[in-house]
Formats: structure tokens, sequence, C-alpha cells
């Protein structure tokens, strides 16, 4: 099926990016020459960025499985404390480098997102890695939009008494840092009130600490599940598939919303400059922090192709699954459903 106008929408923020990425587009050849020289990750064909490995490896040397944390090998024991620091380290200021780092281009890929959640009066959605609660409020005020006219259709101007009906959005993070931006920006926005102005109960709002792979809510209790820039961070991607098959009810619907990989040209090319040049360098400057965004540079390019994550999300087990590239590429929404 084609959308021409969103088609229109990400070819326009395609050319904004090329045109943001024009003052590295002369550092690219050189830069170029010397990393495939140098065999250095990110550029030239069997580099580090290209390769695909499993979410663990054994390590022959320790007995011990490893997992990548960016370009490097780590104990997978290791890396969930190692992610844990670095957002720690970035939680502050999270949500501003976002919009620095994509020219405020990842709010249009998260409301886009949302709009193919089809939000319902009652549902449970869980946001996972959810952290500042970008994706998670969009939810929540387009599920309490829905429920409102529900009641305007139905002659709801009396209030409710009974809560029952009123939906619920969960986000989910495993640093705690991140959940308490979040709990600040919801304060900030009003969206903690559990009724309307004629007092009739609204979608309720909560935050709760746990790991993707494994979440403290019960099997078949989710209707919609999403993840946006996160499943990258996991230590076990596999398993967090997994696990997300497990807490959805029969007929939910995943959705990962995460950076991917850009295979046309010149935009590659660009995008790998940009990548590699100025995130870190504006983390250093904006966030005094250049290490931890040097990671996340790092962590899409070491996470599975389109294709790869396809195949593990039917490994986990879900049906009708698919994705979709938004800016060439540069990210892509998956999703599939749980059927049994």
């Amino acid at each position: 099926t084609t959308h021409p106008a969103r088609d229109v929408l990400f070819l326009t923020m395609s050319s904004s990016l090329r045109r943001m990425l024009v003052p590295v587009r002369d550092a690219v050849a050189g830069r170029a020459r010397f990393m495939s020289s140098t065999g250095h990750a990110g550029f030239g064909s069997g580099s580090k960025d290209e390769a695909e490995s499993p979410d663990a490896a054994f390590d022959r040397a320790s007995g011990s499985t490893t997992t990548s944390f960016g370009f490097k090998d780590v104990l997978s024991s290791e890396k969930e404390g190692l992610v844990r620091e670095v957002f720690e380290k970035v939680a502050p200021s999270y949500d501003l480098m976002n919009d620095l780092m994509s020219a405020g281009v990842h709010r249009v890929w998260k409301d886009y997102l949302v709009s193919k959640v089809g939000v319902f009066p009652g549902m449970t959605h869980l946001d996972v890695a959810g952290g500042t609660g970008d994706v998670a409020f969009r939810v929540l005020r387009a599920l309490r939009a829905e429920e409102a006219s529900k009641r305007r259709l139905g002659g709801g101007g009396k209030p409710r008494n009974d809560p029952s009906g009123a939906g619920r959005v969960v986000v989910s993070d495993i640093n705690p840092f991140m959940l308490r931006e979040g709990e600040k920006r919801s304060r900030k926005f009003g969206l903690g009130r559990a009724t309307d102005a004629r007092g009739n109960p609204v979608a309720s709002l909560e935050f709760v600490e746990g790991n993707a792979e494994k979440l403290p809510f019960p099997d078949n209790s989710i209707d919609t599940y999403t993840i946006a820039f996160g499943l990258r961070n996991v230590t076990n991607t596999l398993q967090a598939l997994k696990d997300a098959h497990r807490l959805l009810k029969p007929g939910g619907r995943f959705f990962c919303l995460e950076f991917s990989h850009v295979k046309s040209e010149p935009l590659k090319t660009l995008y790998e400059a940009y990548s590699f040049n100025v995130i870190p360098a504006l983390g250093d400057f904006v966030a005094k922090d250049r290490e931890s965004y040097q990671y996340l540079v790092e962590s899409i390019r070491k996470f599975p192709k389109q294709e790869k994550l396809q195949d593990m999300m039917l490994e986990a087990g879900f049906k009708s699954v698919d994705y979709e590239n938004l800016t060439g590429g540069v990210c892509a929404i998956h999703s599939g459903f749980k059927m049994e």
C-alpha cells in the first residue's frame, strides 16, 4: 500500500538530513580512505558495523558468553550494568540530545509510530525502554482522546463512577534515572490526573522499573507493546522479543522503532560520516559526555539489519511480521502479532 503524503514527508526529512550533513561531507573521502586502510569499524566492506553477531557468543578463554557493547565484546553479565551507566549519564540531557542529533525528526518518527498503534478505550499499552515517556505520553493522549470521544457518543456527560473502563499506559525502563526524568515530565505536562474535568476516570499512567528480557507483568496482559530506540541496548535481543510475545494478549501487537541500516548512496556515506563525526562531538559539547554517545552510535551499527530482526521476531513466535523503513532506512518500524 502506498501513502503519498507520508512518502513526501519522509523524502523531505531525508533531504533535510542531507543538508544537515553538508558540513562533514568534505571530510568523508579522506576519513573513508583512512578507515578502509586500517579496517576501522564504520566504513568499507567487512567493517564491524556490517557484521551481524549473535546476541551471545562463547568466550573459550573465560568460559562465559559474550555480547557486543558498541564495537567492544563484553561478558553478557556485564552489559546490563554498562548500559545502565550510559543512561544514568545521559538521562538529564536525553531529550535535548535527541532533538539535536536528529534535527527534531525523531518526533515525526514517534508520531508516526503511535499513529500505527491503534488505541481503543480500556486498552493496556506497555512502552518498554520508555524512560522519559516520549512515546508513552503520545499513546496516553491519543487513548484519553479516544475514550472521551466514546463517552460523548454514548451521552457520557455525567461522571462515571466505575474506573474499569479506563485504559492504562505503562512506561517500563531498566534505568530508574530515566524513569525519574519521565515522572518529572509527566508532572510538568499534567498527565498524572485520574479524572477529567467532569469526574470521568481517564486512562492511567504508570512507571515501572524492569528488564526487557523478564518484565514484571503477567502473561497475556498487554494489548499493545512498543519499544523505541531501546531494543539495541538489551543484552539478549531474542529473549526480549520472546518476553514481549509472552506478555501480549492473543491478537496483541508488538512495535519496535529502532535505528537501522541505510542502504542507498549517497545518504549512507553521509549518514555514516555524520554519526561518527558529529554525534559524539555533540555529546561532548552539550552533555559533556563523548564516550556515551560514541557507544550509542556504535550500538546502532551492531544492531541486526532489518531482515535479520524480522527473522528473530518470527523465531520469538510473532506472526504477520513486517517492517517499514523511515527516512531511507535511518530507522525502521518492525511489527508483529501474537496470534494464539
